[in-house]
């Protein structure tokens, strides 16, 4: 983790500003919009000032200060906001534009260059459109991607948290027809590794419980409904056991979900995205944060959209975009607890 070269002596928070016709801008304003987290930690936006000014206007927020920063010292009693690019955009907020996109993607580039660069200590990611946002420099399903890339990490997991409820995927923004192909051992392995990692390292967990859940209707139902789970899941799971880990399952993951049986755990693995991310956002929809483990950097975002069809109207809930820099602010401070002591 950085030093904090500039001599600051709070955390500072990267926000990425996300498409700027979405609801980006405005959970930050809202989530940003209180004197009293300044006393915590630096929020620092990629994106722009203009931007910024015009949603703020647009919805009467008197309370958000923020100042240009220019590279030297970041102000800590007002929010940090690094333009990203110098030119106009026009805002037309609920419609997709390539404007939006080529914006979107210079201010994730900015906060992979101020992350290498020890400038900030986390980021937390508005959201993009994953379809105007596709270039000869983006070409990924989302953020979890391009920063996995963009870190040469060998294996990230996405992890949805939201208080104890901590869910993970094997397989993410892919086809559901190719799960089953992608799914092996290995990968179920893998996953568990990032999983069982952060959750002592980022979440403080000395010896995490992890439920893994089946690919199958009722896991399987010993082969009957699919043998994945047999030959790909639990041996996987038992690898785990021996190396004397507190992991279970496979479980049949309507049930789990349906007995509350993850009220148990301390973190559990889907075998694919809406396996997992259902539940959780019935469970969460508004103050879920969307964390991506298994990187050297911390990057955390709302568990929710550009939200295009209420953009630019007042009508965002900032929960989700406030959880996730708390997150960040609490993953920080753990990693730096979990750190080996000079």
């Amino acid at each position: 983790m950085s030093s904090n070269p500039k001599g600051e002596n709070k955390p500072r928070i990267g926000i990425t500003i996300g498409d700027v016709n979405g609801i980006g801008p405005e959970v930050i304003i809202k989530a940003l919009d209180d004197s009293r987290i300044l006393n915590q930690f630096i929020p620092v936006v990629f994106g722009s000032t203009k931007v910024l000014s015009y949603y703020r206007k647009a919805f009467d927020v008197n309370d958000f200060n923020y100042s240009q920063y220019r590279g030297d010292k970041y102000h800590t009693n007002k929010v940090n906001v690094v333009n990203c690019w110098e030119e106009m955009i026009e805002i037309n907020a609920g419609q997709e534009t390539p404007e939006a996109g080529a914006a979107a993607l210079q201010a994730l580039k900015k906060s992979v260059e101020y992350l290498k660069n020890g400038d900030i200590d986390a980021v937390v990611t508005a959201p993009i459109s994953k379809n105007n946002i596709q270039s000869h420099e983006f070409k990924f399903p989302g953020h979890t991607e391009f920063y996995t890339s963009s870190f040469d990490a060998k294996e990230s997991l996405m992890f949805l948290t939201n208080g104890g409820l901590r869910v993970g995927v094997v397989t993410g923004h892919i086809p559901l027809k190719e799960v089953s192909q992608k799914l092996t051992k290995e990968k179920v392995m893998s996953k568990l590794s990032v999983m069982e990692e952060s959750l002592r390292k980022d979440f403080g967990l000395g010896k995490p419980r992890i439920a893994v859940l089946g690919l199958n209707p009722h896991a399987g139902e010993n082969g009957l409904l699919g043998d994945e789970d047999e030959k790909v899941i639990q041996p996987a799971i038992a690898e785990f056991k021996n190396r004397g880990k507190l992991v279970f399952g496979p479980f049949p993951a309507d049930g789990f979900f349906g007995k509350g049986d993850y009220s148990k755990f301390d973190g559990i693995l889907a075998m694919y995205h809406d396996q997992g991310l259902i539940p959780f956002k019935t469970l969460a929809f508004n103050t879920g944060v969307n964390f991506t483990a298994g990187l050297p950097i911390i990057r955390t975002s709302p568990d929710h959209g550009t939200a295009f069809d209420i953009a630019g109207k007042g009508l965002a809930d900032a929960s989700s975009m406030r959880e996730a820099i708390f997150a960040a602010y609490d993953i920080y401070k753990n990693r730096m607890e979990h750190q080996p002591k000079s």
